[in-house]
């Protein structure tokens, strides 16, 4: 066994309990990211999107005067859009909540 193991000064079992108290409170807190929701607009509110934590879209809703069969590729874009600041929104929401473990570290979670 080394000799800080044992609590000279080195990994004790107070550490441990501290190290495992996190991994439980990073746990849930990526439990609640993943719950949330997030809106996001484009066009004036002509289309909003809403996806969870997990990137999922759950909601989309589309201004009927948006759709213009003459013009399909405005509402793509606007789309397309909506979407992405949504995710935006829900990636920085995530790397800050999370950021409070991790320190500031790029760690892939």
């Amino acid at each position: 066994m080394p000799k800080n193991f044992s609590g000279g000064g080195g990994f004790n079992a107070n550490m441990m309990k501290q190290v495992q108290k996190m991994q439980q409170d990073m746990l849930r807190t990526q439990t609640e990211l993943e719950e949330r929701v997030y809106t996001a607009a484009s066009g004036g509110g002509a289309v909003s999107v809403t996806v969870n934590g997990k990137h999922e879209v759950t909601e989309l809703s589309l201004n009927p005067d948006v759709v213009d069969r003459d013009d399909v590729e405005m509402l793509q874009d606007l789309i397309i859009t909506a979407v992405n600041a949504a995710m935006k929104e829900a990636d920085e929401t995530a790397a800050r909540e999370m950021g409070k473990f991790t320190g500031g570290m790029n760690l892939p979670f």
